[in-house]
């Protein structure tokens, strides 16, 4: 094992991970903003809503991700009317891309998730805000949505590991992030081995950290399962008197 050289790699593979977060972070955002549009869509009650959430949801679970950002780089390029838009200036940028395919490709699953969590929101709750006199908005912004982000964030959690691993396919569209360079330093040493040791380990890293804050979050929001320090003295006097020699 040639230390130098994983140290060296190191160095090299570091220097892209602020590109694989930004591109995680930023398709992550604007995924979950898509994400509770389609739920709300599909739990609208108005038929043509929830079909095209249903077809929404439907394309982009039911194709690889690798295809879709290869459409979008590659594919949306070849139509005139793209290349003379507005939105040509992002569409021809690989980054931009990258960033699209990640944000549609998340929406769909998150947007389960959402509408689940959406959906395990117990019916009381709301009827017993109906009767304080909160309106439909007040509702969802008070007791809906804080439930729903509760129950739905263990499943979020997940999707938001694979995004961050998901990352690693925008380096087939020149994209330097962590693979990306590390696909570089092997075409360059034909060290595979060693260079994907460290690649796979700093995004252990990377998720590591992302599941103590997804932890965190979860016991930040969940107030109602901790048990009171109180309680909690109130137990260790109780053993200690309980032991003590009579």
């Amino acid at each position: 094992m040639d230390w130098q050289f994983l140290g060296e790699t190191f160095l090299s593979l570091v220097a892209a991970i602020p590109l694989t977060i930004e591109l995680a972070v930023t398709s992550i955002c604007l995924g979950a903003i898509l994400a509770l549009l389609l739920a709300l869509a599909r739990l609208s009650g108005v038929a043509v809503l929830d079909w095209l959430a249903r077809l929404y949801v439907f394309i982009f679970r039911g194709t690889p991700l690798l295809v879709q950002i290869f459409l979008i780089y590659y594919g949306l390029g070849q139509f005139a009317a793209i290349r003379h838009s507005i939105f040509w200036p992002f569409l021809r940028d690989p980054y931009w891309c990258a960033v699209l395919a990640l944000t549609l490709n998340t929406a769909a699953y998150a947007s389960e998730i959402i509408r689940g969590g959406l959906l395990s929101v117990p019916h009381g709750q709301i009827e017993a805000a109906r009767a304080c006199g909160m309106h439909r908005f007040l509702i969802f912004r008070r007791i809906v949505l804080p439930l729903a982000i509760r129950q739905s964030l263990p499943g979020y959690g997940n999707e938001m590991i694979s995004m961050v691993k998901a990352t690693s396919l925008a380096s087939i569209i020149t994209l330097m992030e962590v693979t990306g360079v590390a696909a570089k330093i092997i075409s360059e040493t034909y060290r595979a081995i060693e260079v994907f040791v460290v690649s796979g380990t700093i995004y252990l890293a990377i998720n590591f950290v992302l599941t103590r804050l997804i932890q965190f979050a979860e016991y930040r929001l969940s107030p109602h399962l901790r048990t009171p320090l109180a309680v909690t003295r109130e137990n260790a006097v109780t053993t200690t008197t309980a032991g003590e020699p009579q």
